[in-house]
């Protein structure tokens, strides 16, 4: 059965396609950081999403990644507890694009002009385009009992997430604004490091399944603090470009999926 916007989405409450609202949604952003809009999904959209990931968590791809804050080589002209070099360790489990099934409400989300309108209005983008790979574009990221997602920057410039499932305990998304100025190649190592020793204050959200979270990351240090409890935190990303032909290189690729995404997939499981 053939889905819309509508279905996946209250328009009235969301006015994506409202300058009034385009124009908030910017400014929060822009003022914050990060815009958070809770109830984004429909309660039947989250659950018909949810229970999709459920069917298919047996295809994720578990790793547990070694990495610094900026998530580059060892710099040897630092120590090693040196914030350039200090040791972390992020733990999840993913599905790629190639595994979400065709008929996903997700897929109709992030296939939507109006919704990539709305997104290319909040972000300052002229357009966004999916990932010429074939793993990338979404991903849907679950976090058993004692996974996290490490203290990090990111090294693009946005990120767009959905909450799909909470944890009982932990999985708070955490973070800190203005911790460095890459445009003007200032890394601030001793905010960093307070960050790391755990001397600073972090902005502390804890969603509810169907937020929808724009955040600017490259400049905000941010992590997901352990899950606790039985229940796994299911997260969807929604990664865009804004470049045509763009695709993930094939080492980030092993690195997050464990494949490249040439290989035969299983049958997916949809959610009726």
């Amino acid at each position: 059965m053939e889905t819309y916007l509508k279905d996946i989405i209250d328009l009235k409450q969301f006015a994506l396609a409202e300058t009034d609202f385009r124009s908030d949604c910017r400014d929060i952003l822009e003022d914050s950081g990060c815009l958070i809009l809770k109830n984004f999904l429909k309660p039947q959209a989250v659950k018909l999403i949810r229970k999709e990931a459920l069917l298919n968590q047996y295809l994720a791809y578990y790793c547990i990644q070694e990495h610094n804050v900026y998530l580059t080589t060892k710099d040897m002209d630092y120590e090693d507890n040196h914030p350039r070099n200090r040791n972390l360790k992020s733990s999840k489990g993913c599905i790629t694009d190639d595994q979400v099934p065709t008929e996903s409400l997700l897929r109709t989300l992030y296939d939507s002009l109006e919704f990539r309108n709305f997104l290319c209005a909040v972000l300052g983008e002229d357009a966004l385009y999916e990932y010429a790979d074939p793993l990338s574009s979404i991903n849907i990221h679950y976090a058993s009992g004692g996974q996290e997602l490490a203290w990090h920057f990111d090294n693009s410039s946005f990120a767009i997430t959905l909450l799909l499932q909470q944890a009982d305990r932990g999985g708070d998304f955490q973070y800190l604004r203005n911790m460095r100025y890459t445009s003007k190649g200032d890394l601030d190592f001793e905010s960093t490091r307070q960050v790391l020793d755990g001397k600073r204050e972090p902005q502390n959200l804890r969603m509810e399944p169907g937020t929808l979270v724009l955040f600017r990351g490259q400049e905000s240090i941010h992590r997901v603090t352990p899950v606790k409890g039985e229940k796994t935190r299911i997260l969807a990303v929604l990664a865009y470009n804004s470049k045509p032909g763009m695709e993930l290189s094939e080492e980030a690729r092993m690195t997050f999926f464990g494949r490249l995404g040439n290989e035969q997939q299983p049958t997916l499981s949809g959610a009726p």
